[in-house]
């Protein structure tokens, strides 16, 4: 009628208590670290496995008579009365550690004791012997053996770490069934009514109980009452809900209408100063500083915003301290706000001085929804004022409708107050090198801008018709407006599209050339691995030497590719400039419409970036063809041809430079662009010859 307790300590000792009273304490030997440990009724031991990986069992009556753990010096004379020592009763080498032992003795069964390993289910007579193994071809987490109602066998719940319940009758597999979580603990309870529930703990303390089968369906069909159907009050009935049905289908959309009150709004603040302390890592540029800008992003959530990430986006070669936030949930009415830098990673001019937000998020039904908005970035990221220069290889013309005006007010954060010659000549210094000149005319409403590069030339005009834009807005004139009256620098602008091809096509060179050398390589290997293997050895024939030459070919060969690759971008960059200056001077030259420049920068900018597999040269020409086929055709025998309908790369750009300039001089002889497949015919009509 007393409960005796036994605690196993990290040590290795064994304390029984009887009741809340201390009886005795004694040592494992041998004990390095604890195992599981249970008690046996039927034998009066107690079992454990060691970090011998075996199993031990040790009777209560010698660890009573043993000697005390107090008592760890022993002298000579306990040494050789070895009746006071701990003794093992019996040893099983099960060859791994154990996670869990239990012992049971039902009605119908043998008493057995059941070990679960790593790997294995032992089962084991009360004098250590194997009654039956069970190899686990998964990782166990717990075990309970519970009554089988086949007599002689016994029922094992085994539970794994990928989160499944596994029923044995002994050594066979009767049940698998997946559980919600890892179970650490599982025991089978009878709970009131309930009997034979199976009770699972988790790692992190959920607890469940839980049964096998299915729920009985307790639905019956109630008897049909036979009585007359009306036909009119169904066929009303019928009209009601197709006329319901017809009313939805014509107003609701497949996608959800614009709020006038967005659920969540993202802004972003550039600041007006750049940095004072540079957050530009790891750049590029070989200039003496690289300055960054603050961009200050806010997120104000009207409604519960469940994991809103914020990604911010800058064209390269600019790039951002970071890219990516993850906020939790955020609450009505509350807002998150982050900074971040931008500056010159790459070493070349970006083509683009635009940068954009984008908010994804969930509402509270479950909806996705997305929020962004743009920021443009300062000129004085990328360049800063300098001496201008009177000689320049490319040179541009803007007319204007309005007096010049002043650089000290439109470009006041390049120019010093104090030096009145800066009034109508300006130079940027690009971080990458070069320098562009900006002239205003005295006497008549001009400016030009002049640089060595073609490509530097567009940033400067952009912001140059940015801030005269700007200027006139504020004084509320409206009808300002750009011209450009001189000639398309096509020639200029072909040279970088042939620059940029000839990197392309060393691109596949490269690439072929490594193929090649992979493939000698792997040769070269196969027969040294041959000779290596041979059991009578014969002389190598400098094949080591050939692999080794090999070897660095192919290294060779793959930085040649990488710096070519690098190359490719840098090239595809000034391309992209130069071709946002061509979108410019054309629009500002034919005075096309929004549309029409949209039109235009679809067909001349349609990729983001270059890739092996679909180039730039290839889609724009695809892109003119159409055109050309199409809103700029000049008779019915043109729109009647048909274009490939698959991209490859050119052997050259010759067929490109020749629909560039036949597309110029429809555009000067009166045409439009326009994707509306009935314009072509009217256009056809219009157009001169």
């Amino acid at each position: 009628g007393r409960d005796l307790i036994c605690i196993q300590s990290m040590d290795g000792m064994l304390m029984l208590f009887e009741q809340e009273s201390y009886a005795f304490g004694r040592f494992l030997p041998g004990f390095l670290l604890p195992g599981p440990l249970t008690y046996s009724s039927r034998t009066d031991s107690f079992i454990t496995v060691s970090s011998c990986r075996q199993v031990e069992s040790y009777k209560y009556q010698v660890l009573a008579f043993a000697t005390d753990a107090d008592e760890r010096q022993e002298t000579e004379q306990q040494k050789l009365s070895s009746g006071k020592r701990v003794a093992v009763d019996w040893v099983l080498n099960i060859g791994e550690q154990a996670l869990d032992i239990c012992v049971v003795s039902f009605n119908q069964a043998v008493s057995s004791v059941f070990v679960l390993g790593e790997r294995n289910l032992f089962c084991l007579k009360d004098n250590g012997q194997i009654r039956f193994m069970k190899k686990l071809d998964y990782s166990p987490s717990c075990f309970i053996p519970y009554c089988s109602v086949k007599e002689g066998t016994i029922n094992t719940l085994v539970g794994n770490h990928s989160k499944m319940l596994n029923v044995y009758q002994d050594v066979t597999l009767k049940w698998a069934t997946q559980l919600p979580h890892i179970p650490v603990s599982v025991k089978v309870a009878n709970l009131q009514d309930l009997k034979g529930v199976i009770v699972t703990l988790s790692d992190n303390g959920h607890l469940q109980c839980s049964y096998l089968g299915t729920d009985p369906s307790l639905f019956q069909a109630p008897r049909v009452e036979s009585r007359e159907i009306n036909y009119e009050e169904f066929d009303a009935e019928m009209k009601e809900l197709q006329k319901i049905i017809k009313e939805a289908t014509k107003t609701q959309d497949i996608l959800p209408k614009s709020e006038k009150q967005r659920d969540l709004i993202v802004t972003a603040e550039v600041s007006p100063s750049l940095d004072v302390e540079s957050q530009a890592i790891d750049s590029e540029v070989k200039a003496e500083a690289v300055p960054s800008v603050t961009v200050k992003i806010t997120i104000e959530s009207r409604v519960t915003a469940q994991k809103p990430n914020l990604a911010v986006c800058v064209q390269a070669p600019l790039a951002l301290t970071c890219d990516q936030f993850v906020f939790d949930d955020l609450e009505p009415d509350s807002s998150e706000t982050v900074v971040l830098s931008v500056f010159l990673k790459g070493n070349c001019s970006p083509s683009e001085l635009e940068g954009n937000c984008v908010v994804s998020y969930n509402i509270s039904t479950g909806i996705p929804k997305v929020a962004q908005c743009n920021f443009r970035l300062p000129l004085r990221l990328i360049c800063f004022p300098a001496q201008p220069s009177k000689a320049a290889n490319h040179k541009l013309t803007i007319d204007t409708n309005k007096p010049p005006v002043s650089f000290l007010t439109i470009f006041s954060d390049f120019v010093d107050p104090s030096e009145d010659d800066q009034a109508n000549v300006l130079g940027f210094q690009f971080l990458t090198g070069s320098k562009t000149t900006l002239l205003a005319s005295k006497t008549s409403q001009r400016y030009r801008i002049q640089s060595d590069q073609l490509e530097d030339l567009w940033l400067i005009t952009k912001e140059l018709t940015l801030r005269l834009e700007e200027h006139f807005k504020k004084q509320n004139c409206k009808d300002f407006a750009c011209t450009f009256s001189g000639s398309i620098p096509l020639q200029e602008y072909f040279e970088l599209i042939d620059r940029h091809f000839e990197l392309r096509l060393s691109a596949e060179k490269f690439q072929e050339l490594l193929s090649e050398r992979a493939v000698q390589f792997r040769a070269i290997e196969r027969r040294l691995l041959t000779r290596f293997k041979d059991k009578t050895p014969a002389p190598l024939q400098h094949l080591d030497t050939l692999l080794e030459g090999t070897f660095r070919e192919v290294i060779a060969l793959a930085d040649a590719a990488e710096e070519n690759q690098a190359n490719i971008f840098q090239a595809f960059t000034k391309l992209k400039s130069a071709t946002h200056l061509m979108i410019m001077l054309i629009s500002l030259w034919q005075k096309l419409s929004t549309d029409q420049v949209a039109i235009l920068e679809a067909t001349f900018l349609p990729l983001e970036e270059d890739t092996p597999e679909l180039g730039w040269e290839e889609t724009v020409d695809a892109a003119i063809s159409y055109l050309l086929r199409t809103c700029l055709s000049k008779s019915s025998k043109e729109q009647a041809l048909t274009l490939s309908s698959q991209l490859c790369m050119p052997k050259d750009t010759s067929r490109l430079k020749k629909n560039i300039t036949l597309f110029c001089d429809r555009l000067a002889k009166g045409g439009r662009l326009s994707l509306s497949t009935d314009s072509a015919a009217q256009q056809a009509t219009v157009m001169p010859g």
